[in-house]
C-alpha cells in the first residue's frame, strides 16, 4: 500500500521550487510595489503566501472528499487512486525536467476558469493592509499549476477530506523557501532553480521517489 506521505508532500513542494520560482516568482516579487510606502513587508508576504496554502488546503480537502466517496463505493478505487497518484507524480518529474510538457495540457484546461477568476485579483489592489494581500493569496493560489494537481492526486488517493487537506497544506508548506526568498527579492535563486542541472536533480530525484513509490504498492 502506498502511504500518502505528509512529509513526502513537503518535500516535493521544496523540490517544485525550480517550477514555482519561473512561475509564481515573478508574481511574488512584483506585488510588493503595491504594498504601502514605509511599511514592512514580511506581515504582506506572510500573508500573500498564508492565503496560497488557504487555497491549497481548500482544493485538498475537495479532492480528499471525491476520493474517500469513490473508495467507499468502488472497492478497486483506492488502489487505482494511488496508481494516478504516481503516474502524475512521474509526469511532474517530467515536466521539471523539460522532457515531456504533458502537464501543460492540464494547465491550459484549468485556464478558462482562472480567466474568470484572476480580475479579482486587481480590485485588491493597491494592498491597504494584509488582509489585503491574505485575499490576493487566495486567488492567486488557483492559479492553473501542473505542480499543484499533481499533488492533488494525493490528496484524491488519501481516502478524506481532513487528510487530502493535510497533504496540500504539508505542500503549501513546503513551497514557503522559495517563494519567501522570491519575495525579498532574492533574485539570484532565479538562474540557479532554473539551471539545467538543477531542474535535471530535481526530476531524477522525483522519479525515484515514485520508482519507491511503485516498488511500495507492489509489495503491499
Amino acid at each position: 500500500m502506498v502511504e500518502i506521505n505528509y512529509i513526502g508532500a513537503f518535500l516535493i513542494g521544496i523540490a517544485g521550487g525550480v517550477h514555482c520560482i519561473g512561475m509564481c516568482g515573478g508574481i511574488a516579487s512584483a506585488f510588493s510595489f503595491a504594498i504601502p510606502k514605509g511599511q514592512s513587508q514580511l506581515p504582506y508576504i506572510f500573508s500573500y503566501n498564508l492565503g496560497r496554502i488557504v487555497s491549497y488546503t481548500i482544493a485538498g480537502a475537495i479532492t480528499g472528499f471525491i476520493g474517500s466517496i469513490a473508495t467507499v463505493n468502488i472497492q478497486s478505487a483506492f488502489p487505482f487512486l494511488q496508481i494516478i497518484s504516481i503516474v502524475f507524480l512521474v509526469l511532474l518529474a517530467l515536466y521539471i525536467g523539460d522532457w515531456y510538457k504533458g502537464l501543460s495540457y492540464l494547465e491550459k484546461l484549468g485556464g478558462s476558469l482562472w480567466r474568470k477568476v484572476a480580475p479579482l485579483s486587481k480590485k485588491l489592489i493597491p494592498f491597504k493592509n494584509p488582509l489585503y494581500t491574505l485575499l490576493y493569496g487566495m486567488i492567486w493560489g488557483w492559479l492553473p499549476c501542473g505542480l499543484v494537481y499533481s499533488v492533488l492526486t494525493w490528496s484524491l488517493a488519501s481516502e478524506s477530506a481532513m487528510q487530502g487537506a493535510l497533504v496540500m497544506f504539508s505542500f503549501g508548506v513546503g513551497t514557503l523557501p522559495t517563494l519567501f526568498a522570491a519575495s525579498l527579492g532574492a533574485s539570484f535563486l532565479v538562474p540557479i532553480f532554473q539551471h539545467k542541472l538543477t531542474r535535471i536533480t530535481v526530476s531524477l530525484l522525483l522519479l525515484l521517489f515514485s520508482l519507491t513509490l511503485t516498488l511500495n504498492l507492489v509489495m503491499s
